[in-house]
């Protein structure tokens, strides 16, 4: 996918101030660019269709560190009352710790610290494990266009929808800046 197709698909979206750089997003998250083969892999390690959009971001770049890490959210979480934040987005792929289908990835969460299986856990946030943002298919089934929701783990992990797909979350993230209180 071209720059310009990926602008059409986000068309609001700034894809030169997207990502942040860092050693720790370069060694933990971002993997190399997912073939398609790799991407048929991961879908069917992890059991559903990863949506379009998320792919044509990770053909950009394989995961990392958004500069905007706060997304919206209708009602409090354990994180704040009008938001939640994000550390970063998992690419797809096996040899980072937290991409996909990494050791530290989306059926790890499921398998060891009891997420439910909703679909697939796709961001961390900074509680160390006790929040993920994920891709829910529970309405739209593992084929489908999955809605992007938070669940929280301190509140038997109570689900918040924060966006109806994924493009509407990624143009939804904000900086850390607007939810300063001070």
């Amino acid at each position: 996918m071209t720059n310009e197709q990926l602008r059409q698909v986000f068309p609001d979206l700034d894809l030169d101030g997207f990502w942040e750089d860092s050693a720790y997003a370069e060694e933990t998250y971002r993997g190399g660019y997912p073939t398609d083969e790799l991407i048929a892999s991961v879908e069917a390690e992890v059991g559903f269709r990863l949506p379009a959009s998320y792919v044509a971001l990770m053909r950009m770049r394989n995961g990392g560190m958004p500069r905007n890490t706060c997304c919206p959210a209708p009602s409090g979480t354990t994180w704040a009352e009008d938001h939640v934040a994000l550390t970063a987005i998992m690419g797809i792929g096996r040899e980072k710790e937290c991409s996909l289908a990494g050791r530290s990835g989306s059926r790890f969460l499921v398998e060891e610290w009891g997420y439910p299986e909703i679909g697939v856990y796709f961001a961390d946030c900074p509680s160390a494990g006790h929040d993920m943002i994920a891709f829910d298919y529970r309405d739209c089934g593992p084929r489908g266009e999955p809605r992007v929701v938070h669940v929280d783990q301190e509140v038997d992990y109570r689900i918040t929808v924060l966006a109806p797909d994924f493009v509407s979350f990624v143009q939804a993230l904000r900086p850390e800046s607007d939810y300063d209180y001070d």
